[in-house]
């Protein structure tokens, strides 16, 4: 097993993710938005590594464990939601737990687009590796004409763009 995947490795062998907590309104901000980018990035293994490597995961009604099962989970998810482009916004934290709201748009394979929207709960542990995520998830069919995140993916949402800080 590779250390980065094995549940007993010690500390030392872990790489920091910082920001780590506890957490301020910059440093949460700042988690947040590298979760957007990372996730933006479709890449499997980038966001795996933020995740602690005995991570907990609820995603809607699929619970996941670990590195390995969160790099297979992400691979399905990006082979079946297609043009996925996402958008976080912080809504709460205190010492180690983030509360964030967020909304994706993404397209099927028979070019059928829906808007996703969720609310997540983190937890991370000493190293700002993420050891626990709850996601709840609603998926709206949208019109194409209707979609607005379309900047260039994969890649991260462009500095000037208004994210979801007021809308709905």
């Amino acid at each position: 097993m590779k250390p980065e995947t094995c549940p007993a490795t010690p500390r030392a062998a872990r790489s920091p993710r910082p920001p780590v907590p506890p957490f301020t309104t910059e440093t949460a901000l700042a988690k947040v938005r590298a979760a957007e980018d990372a996730w933006n990035s479709r890449d499997p293994d980038r966001v795996a590594l933020a995740y602690s490597p005995d991570s907990e995961w609820r995603n809607r009604d699929t619970f996941i464990q670990g590195r390995d099962q969160i790099r297979a989970f992400l691979q399905n998810k990006w082979n079946r939601e297609l043009d996925y482009r996402l958008a976080k916004s912080l809504w709460g934290f205190r010492e180690n737990r983030i509360a964030v709201r967020f909304q994706y748009e993404w397209r099927d394979a028979d070019r059928n687009w829906f808007r996703s929207y969720g609310n997540e709960l983190w937890e991370f542990d000493e190293d700002g590796l993420m050891r626990r995520r709850e996601a709840s998830i609603n998926d709206v069919p949208i019109a194409a004409d209707d979609r607005r995140f379309r900047w260039p993916a994969p890649g991260p949402r462009p500095t000037d763009h208004e994210g979801i800080a007021n809308v709905f």
